[in-house]
């Protein structure tokens, strides 16, 4: 099948599936005598792991890594999991970043006084880093 054909299948777009080629996390497909790219089921299977992999988060290498732990039938799966662990803890620590981007901002916007005047401690505190303490009761 085509490329086209094989991004419908696979749910990998063919500008990915052509990027995934480029860095070398997929292998170049096999061409037609007139330059289309071919793939196979064993293609499409490998186009799905990568896309439910990306769906879950993991990063390019961390990918590859799978894909090399998946193709190797006797890896052991302490392996995968210190993958997916190492991945679970990254996730967590970006949670905490934007639970704590999510609580900085609910404050600025309960001090915003949201009316007419030009004081904005969200403003203040884009421009400065720290929200100015203004003079004048709300």
């Amino acid at each position: 099948m085509n490329i086209g054909q094989a991004a419908k299948a696979s749910g990998v777009s063919a500008k990915m599936i052509r990027h995934y080629e480029s860095v070398g996390l997929f292998p170049e497909a096999a061409r037609t005598d007139s330059g289309y790219r071919q793939y196979g089921d064993k293609d499409l299977s490998t186009l799905r792991f990568i896309r439910r992999s990306r769906d879950l988060g993991f990063s390019i290498e961390q990918i590859r890594e799978l894909l090399a732990l998946w193709q190797d039938r006797k890896r052991p799966s302490r392996q995968v999991k210190a993958v997916a662990q190492a991945h679970i803890d990254e996730l967590d620590a970006k949670l905490r970043e934007l639970q704590a981007m999510k609580a900085t901002l609910e404050h600025l916007v309960h001090c915003c006084h949201g009316d007419e005047r030009p004081d904005c401690p969200i403003i203040e505190t884009l421009e400065s880093g720290q929200p100015r303490h203004s003079d004048r009761k709300a």
